[in-house]
Formats: C-alpha cells, sequence, structure tokens
C-alpha cells in the first residue's frame, strides 16, 4: 500500500526524477538517541555504523529537519544517510518525511538498529517483519504502515540480569566489545554498500550469519 501511494504522488509530480534515477536513491537510516549522553551506547549502534561511514566516505553529516543527513555515491549509487534527531521511540517521523522528500521507493529504505536477541557483532539484514520489541522499529511500523522495509540488525548480546534490559542497552560497550567493534563495524559498512549495488537478496546471502 506505500508503495502504490508513493508510485502515485511520483507520476502526479511533473518535476520528479526518471525511474532510474530513483532505483540509484537509497536512503540508510542509523537509529539512535541524540546527545553525549549516549555516545558509544549499544542503543546507538546505528548512528555509530553511520559516522564511521561517513568518516570513510569523507562526507560531514549536517543538522536538517528532524535529523542529521549526508550523503555519498558509491558506483553510480547516491547513499542518503540519516540519523533522526527525534530520539528513538519517535523516528517514523523523521523517517517517513526524508523518504517523501528525497522521493526514494519504499524498497531502497534500510534501518539499522540494534537487536537483543542476537550475540554481540552478529549481524542480520531482513526484508520485513516485525518490530521484535525495539521502539524504534515499532513507529516506523506505525508512521509508514508497513513492516516491508529492510532493517538491518546489529547484535548487541543480553549479557543483563532481570529488569536490566534498559540499563544494557543505554550502557557503553565494555572494554572486550570496544575491542571487536571495528571490525563488526567495517563488516557493516559493506552490508551497507553491497545493499545498494548487489541488492537486498544477494546481501543477506553474503553476509547475514558472518
Amino acid at each position: 500500500m506505500l508503495k502504490f501511494r508513493f508510485l502515485n504522488w511520483l507520476f502526479e509530480n511533473k518535476e520528479t526524477e526518471t525511474t532510474e534515477e530513483l532505483m540509484k536513491k537509497f536512503l540508510i537510516v542509523g537509529l539512535g538517541n541524540i546527545g553525549s549522553t549516549y555516545d558509544e551506547t549499544r542503543h546507538n549502534i546505528g548512528f555509530k555504523v553511520l559516522d564511521e561511514l561517513a568518516s570513510k566516505e569523507e562526507v560531514k553529516f549536517e543538522p536538517q529537519k528532524l535529523g542529521s543527513v549526508t550523503k555519498f555515491r558509491f558506483k553510480g549509487r547516491t547513499f542518503i544517510l540519516l540519523k533522526p534527531s527525534t530520539f528513538m521511540n519517535l523516528s517514523g517521523k523523521s523517517v517517513k518525511y526524508w523518504l517523501t522528500k528525497e522521493k526514494i521507493l519504499p524498497e531502497n529504505l534500510m534501518v539499522i538498529c540494534d537487536d537483543l536477541n542476537l550475540p554481540f557483532g552478529s549481524i542480520r539484514l531482513k526484508a520485513k517483519g516485525s518490530d521484535g520489541g525495539h521502539n524504534g522499529l515499532k513507529d516506523i511500523i506505525a508512521v509508514l504502515q508497513t513492516s516491508k522495509y529492510a532493517r538491518f540488525r546489529f547484535g548487541v548480546g543480553s549479557e543483563f540480569s532481570k529488569g536490566r534490559q534498559s540499563d544494557y542497552v543505554l550502557g557503553k560497550w565494555n572494554e572486550e566489545e570496544q575491542k571487536l567493534l571495528p571490525e563488526r563495524i567495517e563488516k557493516s559498512i559493506e552490508l551497507i554498500k553491497s545493499f545498494g549495488t548487489a541488492g537486498l537478496n544477494n546481501t543477506m546471502n553474503t553476509f547475514n550469519g558472518k
């Protein structure tokens, strides 16, 4: 339904880009909470992955409406990186705004988030699915009115006692995790670029479980 409404809007917009151009534009959303308090926390892995990607591509995030945004080109594709400034639980408003503003096709959207159900450093890309208890994903599904968008889940493990989930995801990476993060983030960057160049299915086959 989202795709139908979106394509109908594009058809009515006489100044829109060509279909070929639109197919080569991707919106990559990293979920997190704004503010230095949340820097280097597990819940902000989406922000961290995009920060590292932007650094490698030598581009800088600029504060814009509902988020910090930058973009780069790779193998003929345009990657638009978004860090919502709405706080995690209201991410949907930012995602919808930038999807519309940049005329991104729904299948070219990827959302990066932390996942307690995966061991630390595990990466998993899915084409659709439930929110899995993640409030950021839950809000995006509610606002977009669809769960059919790619979500990249980065495992943060579940090494916490009963009732301490919030403290754990909002906690800082431990020393061992900090040592392993650079390689895991590098693999995550490869996955993002593959999503835009090789497609969703090929990327899932190549990276899931790696």
